[in-house]
């Protein structure tokens, strides 16, 4: 299980790196022209803020996996990371349109990558907190 945690850390930290090109790769500097400044800004501040939490979530499962598998209070935290975990797997179904990756080579890959990953994440974490 260990190894898995830290795996998972390993991934999240690069995840949570991979946000820095969101605004170049999303061309949010065109898209979001039309935006009041307040919704742009807060793509910004808030994509910092997911991507801070995903990086710590990360550096957490890198450093503390033995206190997560361990400790009642790390199951606490697994069962948590799973439940967050799983609703981002639902939402990778339910919350984005089949029309943004359908059809798409690239985006099909990407989806089904981070689907993959999603449930990954969300399987282990599970398993951690009911060991």
């Amino acid at each position: 299980m260990e190894i898995h945690i830290k795996l998972i850390g390993a991934l999240l930290m690069v995840l949570a790196l991979v946000h820095l090109f969101f605004p170049k790769y999303f061309r949010w500097k065109e898209e979001l022209k039309s935006l009041s400044m307040i919704n742009r800004q807060m793509m910004f501040v808030h994509t910092f803020f997911i991507a801070l939490m995903v990086f710590l979530m990360g550096l957490l499962c890198l450093t503390s996996s033995t206190v997560l598998i361990q400790t009642s209070l790390g199951k606490t935290i697994s069962l948590g990371l799973g439940i967050f975990w799983t609703l981002r797997l639902f939402v990778q179904f339910f919350g984005y349109s089949s029309q943004l990756w359908r059809g798409k080579t690239f985006e099909t890959i990407i989806h089904v990558i981070f689907s993959g990953l999603w449930i990954y994440v969300s399987t282990i974490f599970w398993i951690n907190y009911w060991e």
